[in-house]
């Protein structure tokens, strides 16, 4: 067992780390949970096209709306009674949700705003819960700390929780959730454990919050290798959106799954990350991080081409296997770059600004994909993707080469140098 906790969390990483690994493991099981069950509980309460949409969009809208805040939040106040407290608020609404499903008084409206209040909850939680690694290791082991933590959320988020959750749902509504809420509060309890060193700035050195706002905006659009994943991920995230918005209706209606299969085809695409998890070194020492990054962008506009096309599930999990290991990729490298990349003082802001981009896109997507999905059925969303997406290969092809030649010598303010991940990430 020993040996086995020193090859997942090695002890040059700290005691610290290990506490964040196992709280990250920990909600991230309780979250999985929530994949598969929260999509088959709003289809319990409707079969409209545009609300099972809609539920998508109001977990999706919260970072648009207090992104900004929530990172600059997470600069000025203690990091860890942040994640702490939200994730107590967030047990706490899945301990109301629990009792409007056990009383019989649930309907669409109540799943809405419960999903609404969890997502407004996660945007403080995950944003600033990323700013935690990068002071508790070294610059150095922060790609080894994010494949550590992303090879957990694969294996417990998308591999373990999806089916899991889709079990207990047909059991009874209530036990996914049940479960999802003891899980988030031992996540709290964990995260409790870690010391962090000094971060808060004092009150003198504060600045109006607009004002450090826009500093964290400013520094992001300046450096050019975050600015180009930034306007990627959202112009993606846009199309993935539309086509994932309705992606339960296209599991059931378009490829005839029940509720296990519609969890197993996350879990196909979890195990698809781990095959990314352990050819991640591999393949940065042997392509060049512009090269990886297009051949991604490639892979997931294919993806929504092909599953526009298909009919058959075992054609569908393929396909997800596929996709799994190209998310993995994609966001392995996306972290790190920007956490080597952002000064300490910078990482909630900055990492806000980011988290605004991908929530804006699936707004934004999700959104279309409803109302597409409504007028021409549940497959004219993945068509959509595909030609949009073709679109935006198109027009940020020439830019990724700013990601490929990032240095500490760029454009960018002097603060926070980052270097080529070519030959730095991977296990």
């Amino acid at each position: 067992m020993v040996r086995v906790v020193e090859i997942i969390a090695p002890t040059r990483l700290g005691h610290g780390f290990r506490w964040l690994l196992a709280s990250s493991w920990t909600s991230n099981l309780g979250d999985g949970i929530a994949i598969a069950a929260g999509p088959l509980l709003v289809a319990s309460q409707t079969e409209d096209a545009f609300l099972v949409a809609l539920a998508a969009l109001v977990q999706w809208l919260p970072p648009l709306l207090f992104g900004l805040f929530a990172g600059a939040v997470a600069d000025r106040l203690d990091r860890r009674l942040i994640v702490v407290t939200v994730d107590l608020a967030r047990t706490v609404v899945l301990v109301a949700l629990c009792a409007t499903i056990v009383t019989d008084s649930i309907s669409i409206a109540v799943v809405l705003a419960c999903l609404f209040l969890l997502g407004t909850a996660e945007v403080f939680a995950d944003n600033t819960s990323s700013t935690l690694l990068p002071m508790l290791v070294h610059r150095d082991d922060l790609a080894i700390g994010n494949a550590r933590l992303t090879t957990g959320f694969i294996t417990v988020n998308q591999l373990a929780g999806p089916p899991l959750g889709a079990a207990l749902f047909t059991i009874g509504m209530a036990w996914p959730f049940v479960g999802q809420a003891i899980l988030v509060a031992l996540g709290a309890l964990l995260i409790s454990r870690i010391s962090l060193p000094p971060h808060r700035p004092d009150r003198e050195q504060r600045g109006r919050l607009r004002q450090e706002i826009g500093d964290g905006l400013r520094w992001a659009w300046a450096h050019p290798a975050v600015r180009t994943l930034m306007l990627t991920i959202f112009m993606f995230n846009i199309t993935f959106g539309a086509a994932w918005s309705v992606l339960v209706l296209y599991a059931t209606q378009r490829l005839g799954m029940d509720p296990i299969g519609f969890g197993l085809l996350t879990t196909v695409s979890a195990v698809g990350g781990l095959l990314g998890t352990a050819a991640y070194g591999w393949i940065t020492r042997r392509i060049s991080l512009g090269n990886i990054m297009r051949i991604g962008l490639i892979v997931e506009t294919l993806t929504h081409l092909a599953l526009a096309l298909t009919t058959s599930q075992w054609v569908a999990l393929a396909i997800f296997f596929v996709f799994g290991a190209h998310a993995f990729i994609w966001g392995t490298t996306s972290i790190t770059v920007r956490q080597r990349a952002v000064p300490t003082a910078l990482q909630g802001r900055v990492g806000s600004v980011n988290l605004v981009g991908v929530f804006g896109g699936l707004v934004i997507g999700s959104g279309i994909g409803g109302l597409i999905a409504r007028q021409w059925g549940v497959t004219a969303p993945f068509w959509f993707a595909f030609v949009g997406s073709a679109i935006f290969v198109v027009v940020i092809w020439r830019q990724l080469v700013h990601i490929a030649h990032a240095d500490a010598g760029s454009s960018a303010p002097s603060q926070g140098d980052h270097a080529d991940l070519d030959s730095g990430v991977g296990n």
